[in-house]
């Protein structure tokens, strides 16, 4: 959902919140985007989608003069776009909760590096092809350094879009003093680089490793480009960085976020489709998961497709109604294997299905287990007559 705040200079900064649809949230997050970009680059919206699965809200939002936030670009620089993530968890804190972790991609990466020690309630910082030291993004004007140094401000392309640099930027990005900043640093960090990052090469990811101190930890993201263009790259570094803050963040219910907005669980199961494709996220109520149609039916071939999760949910159903009744019986089971396929046959609609069992069972036993897979759940609801029903949340 769309929000907005204001920074330390009173300008005001758009952002977006995703928030686990269906599910109380566990933590939240602020992500940093890379230098000029905005909050609504691909990546960004494709990592916080990963990360809302399992249940972490993520802020994104605008620096000053930049996407749709306020501002002049040309009057801000790094040190403004540290304050600016403070001005977002002072917004996080005083309307949701405070947030537990910091991602940045790019210059954003240096950001949070920056600012993390300046926030108490983060726990874990991930930053993403991020450069060691922010003074990394002036090779990006080498060109005009001489304009702006005699005449204090110079227009430079940077990424196909023209942007006035200003003195001040120039000198603020020189006097950030990254190894001070990553020898103070005390919260858990993944470093996550693309050895074939072109734009910020992979030696920044090295220098950042060795100067933090531990915990930390290296994910390299071989064949991705410093962008993170390709979807299935960038839905990955959200699942990464979820799964890692897992170890160093309690994920938790948040008693306080649920306090602050009423974020309340209002179905067992939510699946949200946004945009173009067919990429769909799943959620339970304690898991996530994506499904898809395969590539040549026009998706990405990134989840199971609808019939793949029908054909799942009889399976794992059957599964678990003879490991409970084995037990029950105290039988020697030990595995059970369910074999699924669907067709259509002369318009009616055919679940092909084959058991395997093993353990220590007599011929009576797989027979009868062979019995009882008929009477699982989801077998009984599937043969039956099902009503969906329409249904209005309040």
């Amino acid at each position: 959902m769309k929000v907005s705040f204001k920074n330390n200079e009173g300008i005001t900064l758009a952002a977006s919140l995703d928030i686990p649809k269906g599910r109380v949230v566990k933590a939240y997050a602020i992500f940093a985007h890379c230098f000029t970009c905005s909050k609504s680059l691909s990546a960004v919206r494709n990592i916080s989608r990963a990360m809302k699965g399992e249940g972490i809200a993520v802020l994104r939002f605008d620096f000053t003069g930049l996407g749709n936030s306020a501002g002049d670009f040309s009057d801000s620089n790094f040190s403004s776009n540290v304050e600016d993530l403070l001005s977002a968890a002072n917004f996080l804190e005083a309307n949701y909760a405070a947030p537990k972790l910091l991602i940045g991609h790019s210059l954003g990466g240096a950001a949070v590096l920056f600012a993390a020690g300046k926030i108490s309630s983060v726990e874990a910082v991930a930053t993403i092809g991020a450069p060691f030291g922010p003074g990394h993004v002036q090779h990006m004007f080498d060109h005009r350094l001489d304009e702006i140094e005699k005449t204090g401000a110079a227009h430079v392309n940077i990424g196909g879009r023209p942007f006035l640099v200003k003195k001040q930027f120039v000198e603020d990005i020189q006097r950030a003093d990254t190894k001070s900043v990553l020898s103070a640093l005390d919260v858990a960090l993944l470093i996550l680089h693309s050895p074939q990052d072109s734009i910020v090469e992979i030696d920044n990811a090295s220098k950042i490793y060795l100067e933090a101190k531990h915990p930390k930890s290296f994910v390299s993201l071989d064949g991705a480009d410093h962008l993170l263009s390709d979807k299935s790259d960038s839905l990955y570094v959200g699942k990464v960085i979820s799964a890692w803050a897992s170890r160093y963040m309690d994920l938790k219910l948040d008693e306080s976020a649920v306090n602050k907005k009423d974020i309340a669980l209002v179905a067992p199961v939510t699946v949200v489709l946004q945009g173009s494709g067919f990429t769909t996220e799943v959620y339970t109520t304690d898991h996530a998961f994506v499904a898809d149609e395969p590539v040549d039916l026009g998706g990405q071939n990134l989840g199971p497709g609808p019939f793949d999760l029908l054909l799942s949910s009889l399976g794992t159903c059957t599964a678990m109604t003879l490991r409970m009744y084995a037990d029950r019986k105290k039988w020697p089971l030990e595995e059970v294997k369910v074999h699924l396929r669907s067709t259509q046959e002369d318009g009616v609609f055919k679940i092909y299905r084959a058991l395997e069992v093993e353990g220590n069972l007599d011929t009576e036993q797989v027979q009868r287990l062979e019995e009882i897979a008929d009477r699982c759940p989801v077998h009984k609801t599937i043969s039956g007559e099902v009503d969906v029903v329409k249904w209005t949340l309040d």
